[in-house]
């Protein structure tokens, strides 16, 4: 199952991301952490010091090579200037398991704090005035896209700030989105954009309010979210100590059950492999007309496999 977690900046969508990542990793549940945010604040946020830097290479820094591996011998992909980030896999694509003995999880897995976690990689000079962020997370679309994950199984993506994160057809990759927001009327607006985007493409949302002090702050996100809010969480001593460097203490008994809540609510999802397959189609033709036919001087239409059918039957084949 996946999960996204979205929202304002400063919203604490890094913070919530790393808590539920490491609440499941705590529980032995198979679970992958992705940094997509253009701020890679997650290494550090699960516990790698701030004198450390992330070892293993970004995925954005081999896009070209995680393309050659899972095209395979997939015969409509000619080759990885052909593949764009939202070709969707077919026969003789390469298909992952999570955290399986491929290529991908091998090169990029990193554990910080018990946690396996891959990161997009930082926005960085060479970028500035010639590339969009969502460049860099073009890797992590290719990879939700070839990844089979079963049953109790988790990738937990941070995501970035804002509704930039509709800026790519990353957004539909998720059996749940969860959008962080405070109990202010600026992460309120940040919502209201989201649910809006959302509701076009029938994507789930879950409000999960963050920083909340008292009556009064739940209160107004009740007001303005309504049945959209699905949990809350409390402003966490814990949590600030961890931010102080301060790695003492245990997350407080309510914060420990909205992360159950969230858990509970990812796994309620029914997963639907014919959808998830047919909704790439529909973004990769969107995006062929839009840029990619003319970018790589194909029709890109032709990549796609009408005879496949994607998820752990797929898998086995392959296998």
């Amino acid at each position: 199952m996946r999960a996204a977690f979205v929202g304002k900046g400063g919203s604490g969508k890094t913070t919530l991301s790393a808590l539920f990542s490491r609440h499941l990793a705590r529980s032995g549940a198979p679970v992958v952490a992705i940094d997509g945010d253009i701020n890679q604040h997650l290494a550090h946020t699960l516990g790698l010091a701030e004198n450390e830097s992330f070892s293993a290479p970004p995925l954005s820094a081999r896009t070209g090579e995680i393309k050659d591996y899972l095209r395979g011998t997939n015969a409509r992909i000619a080759s990885r200037d052909a593949m764009v980030k939202t070709t969707p896999p077919g026969h003789g694509s390469r298909l992952l398991r999570l955290l399986g003995a491929d290529e991908v999880h091998a090169t990029h897995v990193q554990d910080v704090g018990g946690v396996p976690l891959m990161v997009t990689g930082a926005f960085g000079e060479s970028d500035l005035g010639v590339a969009c962020y969502h460049s860099k997370l073009g890797a992590v679309e290719i990879y939700l896209n070839h990844l089979v994950d079963g049953p109790g199984e988790y990738v937990v993506v941070d995501m970035t700030a804002g509704a930039d994160a509709f800026a790519s057809g990353l957004f539909t990759r998720f059996d749940m989105t969860f959008l962080v927001v405070e109990p202010t009327r600026k992460s309120v607006s940040v919502y209201r954009q989201y649910r809006d985007h959302a509701a076009e493409f029938g994507i789930q949302v879950a409000v999960v309010g963050n920083k909340v002090t008292g009556e009064d702050d739940l209160l107004f996100l009740k007001e303005h979210i309504g049945d959209d809010l699905l949990v809350h969480c409390e402003q966490s001593p814990y949590v600030r100590g961890q931010e102080q460097g301060r790695n003492q203490g245990e997350l407080e008994p309510h914060n420990r059950r909205a992360l159950d809540r969230l858990r509970e609510a990812v796994d309620a999802r029914p997963k639907d492999w014919t959808a998830f397959q047919q909704r790439a189609v529909d973004f990769h033709l969107r995006n062929a007309a839009a840029w990619a036919n003319e970018a790589t001087g194909q029709d890109l239409a032709a990549q796609i496999d009408p005879h496949f059918e994607h998820g752990p039957a797929a898998l086995a084949a392959r296998t």
